[in-house]
Order: structure tokens, then C-alpha cells, then sequence
């Protein structure tokens, strides 16, 4: 009997709790994707910036896992989210376009961020409210310096790999040509990288057969390659290791997945959302604004203290760097602007460069 008044008793005081459970509330919250917290990309780069800027400032804040990847699951989370007392919300990715345009609507005393998306109706025509805020990343920029980077290094045999062919993998792509040849250029060398070496896997998730590409490539040669792919990017990872080669990580500074990760590509996840919060905080909040953030904004960089260059410098790359913020060096976006950037680099032969925009495999 004693036993069984001890569980009634703590039945009590679990639902007393859940009744008034409304007392403790976070400001901010974010809403985490498919991935995880500690997933090495989306998730926890942006998640990082948030905890920095709370702690610094004492804002309570709280993160959301929907339970599983759909818009009805996000919006739940939202909800939630909107119940436990939150004033503006972070979602990571694309993933969310659609259930932040249904969100920013059914909250309007709510303000959301929604970073590399913006919200629509499913027609891909962009409707930010005046509550919202979009953040998108100068994709191209890192890119180019990732290729710059990786010829200074002294790699001539170069390759890519896209997850899809998506406008932001795209950029990345493009930018990384743009970098390759840049300082093959300024160095007076050739460099080895054509369609033979670039490629869209037509999927983020990692596979054999995407392994199986990148091993093909550098049997044959390849030195170094950028993979913009996701978690696609772990199938590179072990391609390089398998071969005793290098590789590029993107997003964020994947230094610490593979030690063949010599750097990465990265969109300053933490530093983009700092800046709207911040915003939001100084009641200066850009609602209905659309951002992309470049080097200008240290919305993209290399992860100087954690590459693993032997021959390219922190000097080097400030240098450069520099440049693209005074538009010294403006970097092509799409396959035109490309034409016309390698046109004018009259000393090297671009023959052969890389012009397939959209390939799904190989």
C-alpha cells in the first residue's frame, strides 16, 4: 500500500507540474531540420550562434526537434515553440520555406528567421512578411576562395561533387572553378579540372555509389575535391581516405568529421543569425528583407586556425579575402558571369573547363 501511495503521489506532482509548466518560457528558439544538433552542419552552426548570442545577452532560448521531416511536423514544432513563450524563431535550411509562409501568417506577433530560404506556397514565389527575415549566403564567394586555396596549395588535378543542382550548390560550383583558376594565374600553371572531375550526385545522402565516384576520380588523378553535397560529403570523405587524398568540406568547418578534410567552404551560419538577432533586439528588425551576406558581410570564409595547409598562408588568404570585400574580385555566380570571368584571365588556357550545370550522376 505504502509502495502504491509513493506512485499515486508522484503521478500528482507530475501533473501539477505539467499544469503549471507555462511558468519558465524561452525567448528565442530554433527549430532543428532533419538532421541533428550536433549534426557538423545547418543545425549546429546556427544553433552555436544562437547559444553565444543568448548567453552573452541572458536570453533564454530553446531548441525544437519535429518528429519527422514534413511541414505539418515543423509547423507543430513552431507551435510549440509559440506556446512556451517564444519571441523570434530560427529554422535552418530550406526545408522550412513552406511552413515558415504558413507560420509567419498564423503568428504575426512572432518573428521568424529563416536562413539559406524564404518562404512561399509551395510555387517558389517569395512572400516575406513584415515578421520574417530570409538570409541567404554569398555561396560563389566561398567557393572561390576554397578553389583559390586548394591551387596555392599546389593541388593542379582538381574535382567537385554537388549534392542537386540547386541554385546555392550551383554557386558554390561555380565559384570554386573561378577560385581554381584565379591563382592558377597568378602562379602561371595549368590545372587539371573538366567535366570529367564535376559532378551533381542528385541526392544529400551519403551512398556507395557515390564513394565509388569520387575513389574512380582520384585512382585516376584527382588531388583534391570539393564536395558541396551535404551528407553526401562523408562518401567523399572515405574516398579520400581509401586513397590517401584530400577533400573540401562545405557549410560549416567540417575540420573535425575526416582528417582529409583540408578546409571548408563555409557560410557563417552563427555570425548571419547573430546579426538578426541582434537586429531583432535593437528593434531594428528587417522584416520583409531578403539578405545575402558575402565576404563584405563575414557572411562566408575558410577556417583559417583549423585547415591543414602546409604552403598557403593566413597572410595569403587575408590578402585575398580583402579583395572580394573591396570588390577587387567579383566572383561569378551563374555559368554566364563564369564565361566572361575566365575570359579575362588571358594567361591561362581555360579550354577545358568544367560548363556542366546541371548533371544528376554519373
Amino acid at each position: 500500500m505504502k509502495k502504491l501511495l509513493l506512485v499515486v503521489s508522484a503521478l500528482v506532482l507530475t501533473f501539477a507540474l505539467a499544469a503549471c509548466g507555462g511558468t519558465e518560457t524561452y525567448e528565442i528558439a530554433m527549430i532543428t531540420d532533419s538532421g541533428t544538433i550536433d549534426d557538423e552542419s545547418f543545425n549546429q552552426g546556427t544553433w552555436e550562434g544562437i547559444v553565444e548570442y543568448a548567453e552573452a545577452n541572458d536570453i533564454s532560448h530553446k531548441y525544437y526537434k519535429p518528429g519527422e521531416v514534413s511541414d505539418d511536423s515543423y509547423l507543430d514544432a513552431i507551435e510549440l515553440a509559440v506556446e512556451g513563450g517564444a519571441k523570434i524563431i530560427v529554422t535552418p535550411g530550406f526545408l522550412f520555406e513552406t511552413s515558415v509562409y504558413e507560420a509567419q501568417t498564423q503568428f504575426p506577433d512572432v518573428n521568424f528567421i529563416i536562413i539559406d530560404g524564404y518562404p512561399h506556397a509551395g510555387d517558389w514565389a517569395p512572400v516575406v512578411e513584415d515578421n520574417t527575415l530570409s538570409i541567404f549566403f554569398n555561396e560563389h564567394e566561398s567557393g572561390f576562395l576554397a578553389g583559390y586555396a586548394a591551387v596555392q596549395e599546389g593541388y593542379t588535378k582538381l574535382g567537385f561533387t554537388g549534392g542537386m543542382a540547386v541554385p546555392a550548390v550551383v554557386k558554390f560550383g561555380v565559384g570554386y572553378i573561378a577560385g581554381a583558376y584565379y591563382a592558377a594565374n597568378e602562379l602561371e600553371v595549368d590545372i587539371d579540372f573538366s567535366d570529367d572531375t564535376y559532378t551533381y550526385f542528385g541526392d544529400f545522402g551519403p551512398s556507395d555509389d557515390f564513394k565509388n565516384i569520387a575513389l574512380s576520380w582520384y585512382t585516376a588523378g584527382t588531388e583534391v575535391i570539393f564536395s558541396a553535397a551535404g551528407g553526401a560529403g562523408s562518401s567523399v570523405m572515405a574516398a579520400a581516405a581509401d586513397t590517401d587524398n584530400v577533400m573540401i568540406g562545405v557549410d560549416v568547418d567540417q575540420s573535425g568529421s575526416s582528417p582529409t578534410v583540408i578546409t571548408s567552404a563555409m557560410k557563417q551560419l552563427g555570425e548571419a543569425v547573430q546579426q538578426g538577432l541582434d537586429a531583432y533586439y535593437n528593434d531594428e528588425f528587417p522584416g520583409g528583407d531578403i539578405w545575402y551576406l558575402g565576404a563584405e558581410d563575414d557572411g562566408v570564409a575558410l577556417p583559417m586556425e583549423s585547415s591543414r595547409f602546409d604552403n598557403f598562408t593566413t597572410a595569403q588568404y587575408n590578402a585575398i579575402f580583402d579583395m572580394l570585400v573591396d570588390g577587387d574580385v567579383v566572383v561569378p555566380a551563374d555559368y554566364d558571369a563564369l564565361a566572361s570571368f575566365l575570359e579575362a584571365l588571358t594567361a591561362t588556357d581555360t579550354s577545358n573547363v568544367p560548363t556542366r550545370e546541371v548533371v544528376t550522376g554519373q
